[in-house]
């Protein structure tokens, strides 16, 4: 989601222009305060085995390192560059554009595990669609027309500045390949941290758009357009990306609403707590791996919490006013020490999708997929008030509520499934059972 830009970032963009840059926007990640919140240069081995690839039956999977609570960040290892040198990067299916911080060199950069990225001169030119995809319709100007400019804004107020340039991957394929090939990426020389802000090499963009990665891999023929992610409540976890992990039959599917087009939204949902309706029928959702939390607008989030605690009176619980680990906390006669302690509290809620005229699913949340338990051993609500950081109407299914879950978002079909996953096993293909 785009945000407003401050006064001194419009003053150092006009700086730019002047030098010469076209700064362009991208849609970007909703994100959160309290989570980290064409053509192609072809290789000698891209030349001679990419029709050899059967991506049908081929995945990339990526290792996931963090977690919700205490970390509030996750991230991934990608090789790049000739040398490959490895990156940390914030996966997040809420943006496109997949961006490491450059030493081109750096304006403007933050703390960053390893040493900031050096670009090839390879830089992707400004008619190039993949760089019209980084700009809303009507925008794309070239007023530099040998290179693509890019300025891409998260919704905690963090942003990158750069130009997009193509560099080589180091891949590891599920079905025992490994390849290099050139992708294109955004050489970021300028950075805003926002307020959820963690040292990180850059962000890996999982989102719908043209400049994606997995969009790119699959217009390359090297994996299908599908991407998904298992999240362990335990910490850590993979990415996905292509369909050969998953048996279909034994997943939830509903369709993407083309209202939505630019994330991976069901479309409107019906708010259900402990088994009834709310009479909160028009949730805008969103599924957004970059959002450590879940968040409800304004008056959703004012009915669920009200809601708790009326269910909670004449409990052995009572509001922790003094711990501010999230808005929300409540303390017992002694610390919790994981969710089974406080599971007997706390009833389900489900989110209730319309998958046609007549059909409806339902995407459950137990305990554990809204609570979380503070170093001060409280037990504390994951489901927060986007109307509090700017999200207006749209609604987020945050990490929190897809731990312990494989979660499938199908490009080809235009679906995005769900069901229970063995996250804490790196699976090698679809005969890895999940269940």
């Amino acid at each position: 989601m785009k945000t407003e830009g401050k006064s001194g970032w419009l003053l150092l963009l006009m700086s730019l222009l002047v030098m010469g840059l076209s700064a362009t926007m991208s849609s970007a990640s909703f994100g959160d305060q309290y989570h980290r919140g064409r053509r192609k240069t072809m290789l000698p081995d891209e030349a001679t085995s990419s029709l050899g690839l059967n991506r049908a039956a081929s995945s990339i999977v990526l290792p996931v390192h963090g977690n919700v609570y205490p970390i509030g960040s996750y991230n991934v290892t990608l090789n790049i560059g000739q040398p490959p040198k490895p990156y940390f990067l914030d996966p997040d299916t809420g943006s496109d554009l997949t961006w490491l911080q450059c030493d081109a060199p750096c304006v403007r950069c933050t703390e960053a595990p390893h040493p900031f990225y050096r670009p090839n001169n390879d830089l992707v030119v400004c008619k190039d669609p993949l760089c019209e995809a980084l700009h809303a319709p009507g925008s794309h100007k070239c007023d530099n027309p040998e290179q693509c400019d890019y300025e891409v804004e998260y919704a905690d107020g963090g942003s990158s500045l750069g130009v997009l340039v193509r560099d080589a991957f180091l891949l590891n394929f599920t079905n025992g390949n490994q390849r290099t090939t050139h992708l294109a990426l955004g050489c970021g020389y300028d950075q805003l941290p926002g307020s959820s802000y963690h040292p990180i090499d850059g962000v890996l963009g999982l989102g719908k758009g043209k400049s994606s990665i997995v969009s790119q891999l699959s217009n390359q023929g090297l994996v299908r357009h599908v991407i998904g992610h298992c999240l362990s409540g335990r910490g850590g976890g993979f990415f996905f990306l292509g369909d050969g992990l998953y048996d279909s039959s034994r997943i939830v599917w509903t369709p993407m609403s083309p209202d939505y087009a630019k994330h991976y939204s069901p479309g409107l949902a019906e708010l259900i707590v402990g088994g009834k309706s709310t009479g909160f029928r028009n949730l805008v959702m969103v599924f957004d791996s970059g959002s450590s939390y879940t968040y409800l607008n304004s008056q959703a989030y004012q009915f669920l919490t009200s809601w708790l605690k009326r269910e909670l009176t004449g409990k052995p619980l009572k509001e922790a006013l003094d711990d501010r680990t999230l808005p929300l906390c409540w303390k017992g006669r002694k610390p919790f020490r994981n969710i089974r302690d406080v599971k007997t509290y706390f009833k389900p809620l489900a989110l209730r999708f319309a998958s046609g005229r007549k059909d409806t699913t339902q995407f459950e949340l137990p305990p554990e997929a809204y609570l979380i338990i503070s170093s001060k051993g409280n037990v504390c609500l994951g489901i927060l008030n986007g109307s509090e950081v700017g999200l207006q109407n749209s609604n987020i299914i945050g990490d929190i509520s897809m731990q312990d879950k494989m979660v499938i978002y199908d490009n080809e079909k235009q679906m995005i499934g769900w069901g229970p996953g063995n996250c804490d096993k790196l699976p090698k293909s679809r005969s890895f059972s999940f269940w």
